[in-house]
């Protein structure tokens, strides 16, 4: 499983210029174009975007090619809605960044913690990036998965996960960043009901016993799933 993830993000022999407070990553293998594209085919069709994150309106950018470009989607509502506040310092972690809702939201509650977004579409980095400079947030990295210093542990990950890659590449997704929880970490997952939560609890289970899972709430047609590494 985590072959089909790491083969998502397969770096080309040439990097690509970094982006002002990004990681320096390299360009991705092309995929499909979709939201979970290295390099979405689609032109480019930046603009503006209003949306309310911790509690005000922010205006932002958005693309196309990238997930949820017109707002903050119904899940990741839910989950800035219904998860616990996030760890007040040390890493935190939002998996598949898109234009950056969940890792702009950690990086605005937590501002004395280095909260790292990522994704393997690169137009998303980009403007998680841009994003985070437009609203003064220094302490916050985009990376490509790779890119992420393999030992960092993260106090809190919040992700609505990639549902619709398939299981055994979001299996390999979860694979790669649960385990890296510190001791009294906790990792909110929001997955609609009618997309396997529930069996996407039951595997969580089963597959990382060191680990406590739970469902934290529900609300509309979506489950928050909490994965908690004791201390």
């Amino acid at each position: 499983m985590l072959q089909v993830y790491q083969a998502m993000t397969a770096i080309r022999s040439r990097p690509a210029m970094p982006r002002p407070g990004a990681i320096q990553c390299g360009n991705l293998a092309m995929m499909s174009d979709h939201y979970f594209s290295a390099q979405p085919g689609s032109s480019h069709k930046r603009r503006e975007l209003r949306v309310v994150l911790a509690g005000q309106e922010r205006l932002l950018q958005t693309d196309s090619g990238i997930f949820s470009p017109d707002g903050v989607d119904k899940g990741t509502a839910v989950l800035l809605a219904g998860a616990p506040a996030p760890a007040e310092a040390g890493n935190l972690l939002d998996i598949g960044c898109g234009w950056g809702p969940i890792a702009l939201s950690l990086a605005l509650h937590s501002p004395n913690a280095t909260v790292y977004a990522v994704d393997v579409n690169e137009r998303s980095l980009g403007l998680t990036a841009d994003n985070a400079a437009a609203l003064g947030l220094a302490n916050l990295r985009t990376g490509l998965p790779e890119q992420i210093d393999a030992t960092l542990q993260f106090q809190t990950i919040w992700s609505n996960p990639p549902i619709r890659v398939g299981k055994e590449v979001l299996h390999g997704i979860l694979h790669t960043w649960l385990p890296r929880l510190a001791p009294d970490g906790s990792a909110y997952l929001v997955v609609q009901k009618n997309l396997g939560s529930d069996s996407l609890q039951r595997w969580l289970a089963e597959t990382f016993p060191e680990l406590e899972v739970a469902r934290h709430s529900t609300a509309k047609s979506f489950r928050i799933l909490q994965v908690h590494r004791p201390a």
